[in-house]
């Protein structure tokens, strides 16, 4: 059965399932650490679209709670805390030059074609949007590892954490309707709990050695008194 044959939520899931995997490869690319932050944020407005229209489709009211805490969250509270962290660096001028970014753009295509090798012998029996929401959900996990091992900025590691977050609450809105609440519930407030952590981490690093590159971090040697 083709696209054209599915019904519009069908269609629309995998519509913005295509959108947020798009959205892992910009941030990828990103050298400008806001840009990145942007890029982070308009993934989570996708992702709380996701959330309401599975909450309208199939009736189920409080993913619309999902939908609210996910705006709240990684398009408003997220992104201003790094957005603030990097203005009061000064870092928002600076360019990160990633090496071999070309190689790395390949790594990215070829973990997401790896997801669809991996995962379509277990779910080949599954529906069309089965199929595409876990192997969307597993790239855009891979691609978030792939964020922070190719990119020196500790903002870029965070956004890189919270990337693999947004793919595994994407497989759990389109793969099983929803969790129960109060796993989401339970979610959402690790969510915030790490995400104020890493407000304090960049705070003290900032305060030590003024400057977020993790090169200078493991440089750092312990002096004897």
């Amino acid at each position: 059965m083709n696209i054209e044959q599915q019904d519009f939520y069908t269609q629309a899931i995998l519509s913005m399932a295509a959108l947020i995997g798009l959205a892992s490869f910009l941030m990828l690319g990103q050298g400008r650490l806001l840009r990145l932050i942007f890029v982070f944020a308009l993934q989570g407005l996708l992702l709380t679209l996701t959330a309401a229209l599975s909450a309208y489709s199939l009736n189920n009211h409080h993913l619309y709670i999902s939908a609210g805490l996910t705006l709240v969250l990684k398009v408003m509270f997220i992104p201003w805390m790094l957005r603030r962290q990097v203005l009061a660096m000064h870092m928002n001028r600076d360019v990160e030059a990633l090496e071999n970014k070309t190689l790395v753009m390949l790594g990215g295509a070829s973990l997401m074609v790896f997801s669809y090798y991996v995962l379509h012998p277990i779910v080949q029996s599954s529906s069309t949007i089965m199929v595409n929401a876990l192997a969307v959900s597993l790239s855009i996990v891979l691609l978030g590892m792939l964020l922070m091992i190719s990119h020196r900025q500790a903002v870029a590691h965070v956004v890189g954490f919270m990337s693999i977050e947004n793919g595994l609450f994407f497989a759990a809105i389109v793969a099983t309707n929803g969790m129960p609440m109060v796993v989401e519930l339970g979610i959402a407030f690790d969510v915030l709990v790490a995400a104020v952590l890493f407000g304090i981490f960049f705070f003290h690093i900032r305060t030590s050695i003024d400057s977020l590159d993790v090169d200078r971090l493991n440089r750092l040697n312990e002096v004897d008194q």
